[in-house]
């Protein structure tokens, strides 16, 4: 019973230390891909910064596009921190099977040597014999000779138990070893990358340092850029109002009803709905891209006091990138507004889509898209900045556009 006991708690402590290793694992995989993903959006982010410092001249979009690099870089960071904590969980939880199991060796091995000295004691054959023809009667003569051949047994047993205990225990010190020196490597390239980090911050300060030094140019640029958005939203409200009149006109002929909002047809509340069930799941409207500036109000990035607000986002991609429909529906609105160069308005029942800063545009007015289908292409500034601004209505409500892409 007592070397059963023993080989069910190696059994169990091996199951538990083998059954953590695997979740580890796994957690790990999907850290080691966070990761690797991070990674590539800092290097894309990278690639982007680039092609805007050929403009000797420092920008606003410079320190923005250098502030989602340092976002990116400490998210890496705190994934590489939430990784060590869980190599530590294992090495801890090693460390006590290790324990428990040359507790339990240690038993062993001292039972044996128990044995090993009444077998030497007791080692001669007279005396063996001696043993059992002392019994009283033909049963004990039989029990003795027996116990004495099960003893022989149970020796070899606990023998090999004890060889099993030994290896099942080098098996975990190599398992902590290795997980030791995996904690090492991520520790290595966590210090690696705060390195990096504080030349970045270094190189962020020194850029909102100058850039503090024309106040008045940002100020300007602040007041045109909110004369620009104001134009947009105009424009974009201009097509809500006439798919309004073009609706209540409709109902008026069929003797309905007329309305102040969107009224939609069958097919409309459809796409409405079916826009609706793919909130947080859209595509991207390039297909590689950054935010650099969110929806809603924040404050300025570099002037103190002062408050932005952005009826959209700003997605930084690639020069040639092209812009694409987030989801299926139709054309219903093309303009030119300065600042935010050609405008393509596409409706998704009572959703619409806003992409702007086309160079080129590809659709019509009218035409039904499909989802990811090509809308124009991205323009580049003089600074060599590539940047599409979308925004998403819900009526005469603005949304979140970032709340409605896929992560």
């Amino acid at each position: 019973m007592r070397q059963l006991n023993s080989i069910n708690k190696i059994f169990l402590l091996l199951c538990l230390v083998i059954a953590g290793a695997n979740v580890t694992a796994q957690n790990r995989n999907q850290l080691e891909n966070k990761k690797k993903q991070i990674q590539k959006e800092i290097e894309f982010t990278e690639s982007l910064l680039n092609e805007t410092k050929k403009n000797q001249q420092l920008t606003l979009d410079q320190l923005q596009t250098l502030n989602k690099k340092i976002s990116l870089r400490e998210d890496l960071i705190q994934t590489m921190r939430v990784e060590v904590k869980l190599i530590d969980t294992q090495i801890n939880e090693t460390n006590n099977a290790i324990s428990e199991l040359s507790a339990e060796l240690k038993k062993l091995k001292d039972e044996y040597a128990q044995m090993i000295y009444y077998a030497n004691k007791n080692q001669n054959i007279i005396q063996r014999m001696m043993f059992i023809f002392s019994a009283e009667d033909f049963n004990q003569a039989y029990k003795r000779f027996k116990y004495l051949q099960q003893y022989s047994i149970y020796r070899k047993k606990q023998a090999e138990q004890i060889t099993e205990t030994q290896k099942a225990l080098d098996v975990m010190i190599t398992q902590l070893n290795n997980t030791k020196r995996s904690k090492l490597k991520v520790l290595g390239e966590e210090q690696n990358e705060k390195e990096i980090l504080a030349k970045e911050k270094q190189e962020e300060e020194g850029a909102l340092t100058s850039l503090q030094k024309k106040e008045k140019e940002l100020l300007k640029q602040k007041k045109q850029k909110e004369d620009e958005q104001r134009k947009l939203e105009l424009a974009i409200k201009r097509i809500i109002e006439e798919e309004i009149r073009k609706a209540n006109e409709a109902a008026k002929k069929a003797g309905k009803k007329e309305s102040t909002s969107l009224t939609l047809t069958a097919e409309a509340q459809q796409l409405s709905s079916s826009f609706e069930n793919n909130k947080n799941k859209l595509p991207w409207p390039v297909l590689r891209g950054i935010i650099v500036s969110k929806f809603g109000k924040h404050p300025h990035p570099v002037l103190v006091n002062i408050t932005v607000n952005n009826n959209g986002i700003d997605i930084s991609t690639e020069k040639g990138s092209k812009a694409r429909a987030i989801f299926e529906g139709e054309v219903t609105g093309l303009a030119v507004i300065p600042g935010f160069g050609n405008v393509v308005m596409v409706r998704h029942g009572e959703y619409l889509s806003v992409y702007s800063n086309l160079a080129e545009v590809f659709v019509k007015k009218g035409e039904k898209l499909l989802t990811k289908q090509d809308i124009g292409k991205v323009d580049t500034d003089e600074n060599g900045k590539t940047q599409l601004h979308l925004e998403i209505w819900k009526g005469s409500n603005v949304q979140d556009p970032e709340l409605w892409l896929s992560k």
